[in-house]
């Protein structure tokens, strides 16, 4: 494991109280347990639809709105005008619109076109036709007004959808592998694993006091699909000699700024007890988790303080029936984790994976799907942790026709290497805590970098991340290249938006076969206008100088800086 070098992750201080509740007891020792102990995020639902609607935006109190509606998965979203450089001067209320960000789950599951066809109708009727897949898979839809969330809720129940601890201290929407259950050289499916944890947990008012989020993935595809390094509990599958498929259990992962890539605990989960180890693990993380600060609060913290050694004993000791058997690794990922392009099923039919630009899926191309979808007679639609859409169950004599009504739909199955590679957040467009535009910066980028590069030849993607802030949301620490919004000097020595750039990062699955952090070189950062310049510099210097069969990120952590500038 390698730490970037931003900032070091240590725990918290010893000798004082670091809220842990089964350690200093339950009284909260800053505002945000407070307004948690005074009431739960999951009540905050009924106000919603029996006030708050009905009464409008302003009879929200602060802490329900910046607060408690997190648990529904609603965010206040950025208001318009606001310059990057006055997001750190200005407090919450200030930042935020009278519109919400409203966050889907669809805990890696493959959607079926009747709730694809939902989320398209919600998208215009009531998103102004926003729509993005976020690399949590879930969807992500803005200028959402709270009069209209009773509505919405009635519209996406009703086809099994929900936005319940979606945000919020609380266990987040699962990643999955988005071709559980019907891949060919799939080692174990977790379909039943997510379905059984989603309904026995999520939204147990037990588990929805945390003392941050926490993130699960699971997966049973060799290509090791779900970026489990950094999230705090995967579930991978692995081949056990004597026990059979199950499941090899990581967790501590966490990025933002103060990264740290999870662990194994060299523990064999069978399938049949992968429940029973998720709700140890959450649990654990819910009664030890340190809470006195939020900064150290994620489950990374507490086991960067205790190791694996410690934390696999209190995990069996005091929330399993009984100890996990050791384990094998996971095998070394056998191809691309995105899924774009086309795959057989296990079942014969195909699998077509595709790449929106950075991630966005308005309305329209939802609308689309929908429509492919019911044209087929069928399929379904799987989000990717990548920002990527896969179509599932596509007969194959219709492979050829859902390539090219992907295509017009602006959803290529065939991507240049950095419009397949590049991610981004939601940015200054949006989001309360950013300082730079993303989204269409990256799509100019990608735009320009397809004409500019079309004499070099990329064996393999090169991943481009962009993220508006220094909290990683769009993983900038393992990426190729990675950029972290900030205000940086202009050509006049003016702040300007720009990006501190990390190099060489990258998660197995990605042309490595373990996770490695990127390196920052002292100085560089570049502006958005110059981001293109840069890209096209370092990739055409990549390609000059690496070995043969060389990975970006390989040559970026032997490279002198004066190549990586």
């Amino acid at each position: 494991m390698t730490l970037a070098p931003e900032r070091a992750l240590r725990a918290p201080r010893a000798g004082r109280s670091n809220g842990q509740w089964a350690v200093d007891g339950r009284a909260p020792l800053n505002a945000n347990e407070e307004f948690k102990a005074a009431g739960g995020g999951l009540e905050v639902r009924e106000r919603i639809e029996t006030i708050y609607a009905k009464q409008g935006f302003a009879s929200i109190p602060d802490e329900d709105l910046h607060g408690r509606f997190r648990w529904m998965g609603l965010y206040t979203q950025r208001r318009p005008g606001i310059e990057g450089g006055r997001t750190a001067q200005l407090e919450t209320h200030e930042l935020s619109d009278e519109y919400f960000m409203l966050r889907v789950r669809t805990d890696g599951l493959a959607l079926s076109p009747t709730q694809v066809r939902v989320l398209a109708d919600l998208s215009e009727q009531f998103a102004r036709g926003t729509a993005d897949i976020s690399d949590r898979q879930n969807i992500q839809y803005h200028w959402i007004r709270v009069e209209d969330m009773p509505q919405i809720w009635e519209r996406l129940e009703a086809v099994g959808l929900i936005t319940t601890e979606a945000c919020g201290d609380t266990p987040r929407g699962f990643l999955a592998s988005p071709l559980a259950g019907i891949a060919a050289s799939e080692i174990i499916d977790p379909t039943p694993v997510i379905a059984q944890i989603r309904e026995r947990f999520i939204g147990d008012p037990d588990l929805a006091n945390l003392p941050r989020k926490f993130k699960s993935a699971i997966t049973g595809h060799p290509s090791l699909d779900v970026v489990h390094e950094i999230n705090d509990i995967s579930l991978v599958g692995v081949h056990h000699p004597e026990l059979g498929p199950g499941y090899d259990l990581w967790v501590g992962g966490g990025l933002s700024t103060a990264p740290r890539l999870a662990e194994r605990l060299g523990a064999f989960v069978p399938p049949e007890r992968a429940a029973e180890v998720w709700h140890g693990v959450i649990r654990l993380f819910r009664d030890y988790g340190f809470r006195r600060l939020r900064t150290k609060a994620r489950l990374k913290f507490l086991l960067a303080d205790w190791g694996t050694e410690r934390f696999r004993e209190v995990l069996e000791t005091e929330y399993l029936d009984a100890p996990l058997p050791d384990g094998p690794p996971p095998a070394t990922p056998t191809g691309p984790a995105d899924h774009v392009g086309v795959q057989r099923q296990k079942d014969g039919r195909y699998a077509v994976g595709a790449a929106p630009v950075v991630g966005r899926v308005g309305g329209p191309v939802l609308g689309g799907l929908a429509d492919l979808l019911d044209d087929l007679g069928g399929g379904r639609i799987a989000p990717t942790p990548h920002q990527k859409l896969v179509v599932l169950d596509v007969p194959e004599d219709r492979v050829e026709e859902v390539e090219q009504r992907l295509e017009a739909l602006g959803l290529s199955t065939r991507p240049t290497p950095f419009r397949r590679a590049t991610m981004a957040c939601t940015g200054i467009e949006f989001c309360k805590l950013a300082i730079v535009d993303t989204k269409d910066t990256a799509a100019a980028t990608i735009a320009e970098l397809e004409t500019r590069l079309l004499d070099v030849a990329l064996d393999r993607p090169i991943s481009l991340n962009l993220n508006g802030c220094p909290n990683s949301c769009a993983r900038i620490q393992v990426a190729d290249i990675g950029l972290k919004g900030q205000l940086v000097p202009g050509p006049d020595g003016e702040n300007v938006p720009g990006f501190q750039v990390h190099l060489g990062g990258g998660l197995a699955g990605q042309d490595l076969s373990d996770g490695e952090l990127g390196r920052t070189v002292r100085g560089l950062k570049v502006t958005a206008d110059e981001l293109t310049d840069y890209v096209e510099r370092v990739t055409r210097r990549f390609v000059t100088d690496r070995e043969e069969g060389e990975s970006f990120a390989h040559w970026a952590h032997r490279a002198d800086e004066e190549a990586l500038s």
